[in-house]
């Protein structure tokens, strides 16, 4: 790959790369994005990961402070952050058509594994060998979580108040129980204080990115997107957004009636996609509440199940909704053929979750290319940063207690609102594959996928051989 492109003209904001000139085909964009979708486990700490070591480590695309400032603007949207970021980044490599291609591709696996994963669920009940696959794979994400929390820290934590920072976020959301957005908001805050009254605390350094052993990124750091945040774009793509988005709503409301319940789980799950905020665990006890308790679509046993199908699939946690709405719509599927309705709705709501994050960033990613030199917001993202790693850490921890225990005891006293796992529930089998992840992680250097697939193994051979997985 040449990169003796010619240099771009300046602007009053800074150097702009011209749209024809793709530092980065887009065949070869199309091609990774793909295969980052193979490994996105684990949830937003895992899929993170997964992009921080193909885009920023190993093909050297973006910078690490450029992948940053992506994650803290799409921490702070509503929905699936992991996908917004793959969003953002498409849409830096290729504009339009390559945040569309990442962020497609990157919830496309997840669609297909849960699609059928839930069919062999309403056919056939027990899924003994699936179970134990994914049992084997779920391990395997725990030593991919604690590799994500290592990565992140060590390169976005560049000063003790950033340190603090994040323990502090970590500890208000495990111990204390406070909300995501309430922690993302004090550690802005925080960020913009230091960097206004003690800005000696946020050392404006390349510790940010770490050492640059490699080259430099293909696309620079002090080169902006050529699409600039106009009115006419911001107008553009809110109502071609809008549309795409209420379009099939619309119909289904038309075909199937208003009171349906394809129509029902448009209009929830549309909803629930733009005030999603808190992280994936907190949306998924709202959709959880509302779908057991207050539209019946399944029971809360069937919930677990389900969300344990969507942590151990590709793509983000959110997609339990999926199982969600084909579950509720084979149980009431109305004029049409149950295998039909489920198979819309389970489309349906996955469109109508996933259109808005497209929305969000393609409205978005101009404006904060042009705001990444602006100080004050620099120093807020950079707390927003901090606080990322502690979130990634309590996902980390929430995620090992209910994969390596089967009970867990909540435990409230005071401002404590913590839940912490039952040591006579301890799973021996899940407990021994992600030792193993981790020694062929840490210690023999493989790959993310192949940790992956040697960990699935382990788990199929543990059901075969008849050991508990429970």
């Amino acid at each position: 790959m040449t990169r003796d492109t010619p240099r771009p003209q300046d602007t009053a904001q800074g150097p702009v790369r011209p749209p024809e000139q793709d530092a980065v085909p887009f065949r070869a964009a199309v091609r990774t994005w793909f295969l980052v979708s193979l490994q996105t486990f684990g949830g937003p700490a895992g899929q993170i990961a997964v992009m921080q070591r193909a885009l920023v480590d190993e093909k050297r695309w973006i910078g690490q402070r450029r992948f940053l400032h992506a994650l803290n603007y799409c921490t702070l949207l509503p929905g699936p952050e992991a996908q917004q970021l793959a969003t953002y980044v498409g849409w830096l490599l290729h504009g339009t058509r390559g945040g569309l291609v990442a962020g497609g591709l990157f919830v496309l696996p997840g669609v297909v594994a849960l699609l059928a994963l839930s069919a062999v669920y309403v056919a056939f009940g027990d899924t003994t060998a699936v179970t134990a696959v994914f049992t084997g794979l779920a391990a395997a994400v725990l030593a991919i979580v604690v590799q994500a929390v290592l990565r992140v820290a060590r390169k976005a934590l560049d000063g003790r108040a950033l340190l603090v920072l994040a323990v502090a976020s970590f500890l208000a959301l495990f111990v204390v129980g406070v909300p995501f957005p309430v922690v993302v908001a004090l550690a802005g805050a925080a960020g913009w204080a230091l960097g206004r009254w003690r800005p000696s605390a946020l050392p404006r350094t390349q510790a940010a990115e770490g050492p640059e052993a490699g080259p430099a990124p293909v696309v620079s750091d002090d080169v902006l997107h050529h699409e600039a945040p106009t009115a006419r774009r911001t107008l553009r793509v809110l109502l071609v957004g809008l549309l795409v988005w209420g379009v099939p709503i619309a119909a289904v409301a038309v075909l199937t009636g208003a009171g349906s319940v394809l129509t029902e789980q448009g209009l929830f799950f549309s909803g629930a996609a733009v005030v999603t905020f808190g992280g994936a665990y907190a949306v998924l006890a709202y959709v959880a509440q509302q779908a057991v308790a207050v539209y019946g679509w399944l029971s809360p046993g069937e919930m677990v199940r389900g969300l344990a199908l969507a942590e151990t699939t590709p793509g983000p946690l959110i997609m339990v909704v999926q199982f969600v709405a084909f579950l509720g719509a084979y149980r009431d599927p109305g004029a049409l053929d149950p295998w039909v309705a489920a198979v819309l709705a389970s489309l349906l709501v996955t469109w109508v979750t996933f259109v808005p994050s497209f929305l969000f960033v393609l409205l978005g990613a101009p404006y904060m290319e042009r705001l990444r030199g602006n100080r004050s917001l620099s120093a807020a993202l950079k707390g927003i940063t901090a606080a990322v790693v502690g979130v990634i850490a309590n996902l980390g921890v929430y995620f090992a207690v209910h994969t390596l225990f089967s009970e867990t005891v909540h435990v409230d006293g005071g401002p404590l609102s913590l839940e912490v796992p039952d040591p006579t529930t301890l799973r021996p089998v899940p407990l021994g594959i992600a030792l193993v992840a981790a020694v062929l992680l840490f210690r023999r250097g493989w790959s993310v996928l192949r940790t992956l697939g040697v960990c699935a193994v382990l788990g199929l051979a543990a059901g075969l051989a008849g050991l508990s997985l429970g």
